[in-house]
C-alpha cells in the first residue's frame, strides 16, 4: 500500500503532499522534512532512487523517488508494494502532468492543483494503484474537459 505520496521542490517547499494513512497534520510535517533531507542529500548520478528511514516508517516500509527539474516526487510504501512497479507509477505521473501541462513545471503544480488532484487521483486512490496506462488516464481528463465545456454551455 502507498502511505504517502510528496512532491515537494528543491528548497524543501511541499508542492503536493497526500497521506493515505490519517497522519496528523504535525506528523505530515516532520515526515515531510524528514524525507525532504533523506532524497536532497542523495547524488542524483550515484544513488539509487531508493531509502528507507527506520526511525520514521519502521522496517516495512521504503522510500521511492525521482527527481526531475526543480521538483522530487516521492512514494512512501509498505513491503507489499515493487519498487521497481513504483519508479514506473511515478514515471507515468510525471507523463500525464507533462502532457497536459506541455513540459510540467512546479508553477503548474501550484496554479493548477485541482487538475494535479484529479490526475494524482485516476492514478492512486486511497494508497491502491488504480490505473498505470497514461493513455487511459489521459482520455479520463480528456472525458472531464469535454464534460466541463458542455455544462459550461448548458447553464452559460
Amino acid at each position: 500500500m502507498i502511505r504517502c505520496i510528496i512532491v515537494v521542490n528543491n528548497q524543501g517547499k511541499p508542492r503536493l503532499m497526500r497521506f493515505y494513512d490519517g497522519t496528523p497534520h504535525e506528523r505530515q510535517q516532520h515526515v515531510l522534512k524528514t524525507v525532504y533531507n533523506i532524497v536532497s542529500r542523495r547524488s542524483d548520478d550515484l544513488c539509487c532512487c531508493f531509502a528507507e528511514d527506520r526511525e520514521l516508517f519502521g522496517d516495512d516500509h521504503k522510500i521511492i523517488y525521482r527527481h526531475f527539474a526543480t521538483l522530487y516526487f516521492v512514494f512512501v510504501v509498505d513491503s507489499a508494494e515493487s519498487e521497481l512497479g513504483i519508479l514506473d507509477l511515478i514515471q507515468v505521473f510525471v507523463q500525464v502532468l507533462d502532457s497536459c501541462f506541455e513540459n510540467v513545471c512546479e508553477l503548474d503544480l501550484i496554479y493548477h492543483f485541482d487538475k494535479v488532484n484529479y490526475i494524482l487521483d485516476e492514478i492512486v486512490m486511497g494508497g491502491m494503484v488504480v490505473e498505470t496506462n497514461a493513455e487511459v488516464v489521459m482520455s479520463a481528463l480528456q472525458g472531464i474537459k469535454k464534460l466541463e465545456s458542455s455544462q459550461s454551455s448548458f447553464f452559460g
